[in-house]
C-alpha cells in the first residue's frame, strides 16, 4: 500500500514514472510523444540507422509506436541511413578497418548491400593505402623480409577486414620501403667510406 501511495503521489506531482513499473515500457506508460523523446535522446548521442533505432525502441515500446515515430523522424531526415552509413565508413576507415568489415557490420545494422556499396565508393578511401598504414602502425617500418612475417602482417590486415589486393599492394609498398632504406644506408656507408679515405689520404701527404 506504501509503495502504491508513492507512486501514485509521484503522478500527481508531475514527477518522474518509476523505470520499473513497466519493464517493458509498453501499456499506458508509452505515448507517441514519449517514443518520440527517447528517439530524439538516442540519436543526440550518435548516428543511428532506421533499423537500429527501432530495435532499440522496440525493446520499451509498442511496435505501432516505434514505426510511426521512426517513419516522422526519417521524414524530417533525423534520422537517415544515407548519413549514418557515410559517417560509419570514415570513422571505422579512421580506426583502421577495412572494407570487408565495415560491411559485414552495416548489414548488421540492417543496411543493403547496395547501400554499403555505394558509400564505400563515394568514401573516396585508398583501401590500399589505409592498408598500408594499418600495417605500419602495427609492425612498423623496415619489418617483414621474410615469408613468415609477412604471413603474419597478412593475418592481422586480414583480421581487420581487408580483402587480398589490398593486403598484397600494403605489403609490396612495404619491401619497397624496406629497398630503399637498405639502399638508402648502404649509399650513406659508402659516402662515409670515401670521406674516410679521402681524410686518410690528408694526413699522409
Amino acid at each position: 500500500m506504501k509503495r502504491f501511495r508513492s507512486r501514485a503521489f509521484g503522478r500527481a506531482a508531475g514527477g518522474a514514472e518509476d523505470p520499473d513499473a513497466s519493464p517493458d515500457g509498453q501499456g499506458e506508460a508509452s505515448t507517441e510523444k514519449t517514443v518520440e523523446f527517447a528517439a530524439v535522446a538516442l540519436l543526440a548521442r550518435r548516428e543511428h540507422s532506421v533499423a537500429e533505432l527501432k530495435r532499440k525502441l522496440g525493446r520499451r515500446h509498442p511496435e505501432a509506436m516505434v514505426e510511426a515515430v521512426v517513419a516522422r523522424l526519417a521524414a524530417k531526415n533525423l534520422v537517415s541511413d544515407s548519413r549514418f552509413v557515410t559517417n560509419f565508413v570514415h570513422y571505422h576507415a579512421r580506426r583502421g578497418q577495412g572494407p570487408l568489415r565495415i560491411r559485414a557490420d552495416l548489414r548488421q545494422q540492417g543496411i543493403t548491400d547496395e547501400a554499403i556499396t555505394q558509400a564505400l565508393a563515394d568514401s573516396g578511401m585508398d583501401w590500399s593505402q589505409v592498408a598500408g598504414d594499418v600495417r605500419q602502425r602495427k609492425f612498423g617500418v623496415g619489418r617483414g623480409p621474410s615469408l613468415a612475417e609477412r604471413a603474419k602482417q597478412a593475418r592481422f590486415l586480414q583480421y581487420r577486414g581487408f580483402n587480398g589486393d589490398q593486403i598484397r599492394a600494403a605489403l609490396n609498398a612495404a619491401a619497397v620501403e624496406n629497398s630503399a632504406g637498405d639502399k638508402s644506408t648502404e649509399e650513406s656507408m659508402d659516402s662515409a667510406g670515401a670521406a674516410d679515405a679521402g681524410f686518410d689520404l690528408d694526413l699522409d701527404s
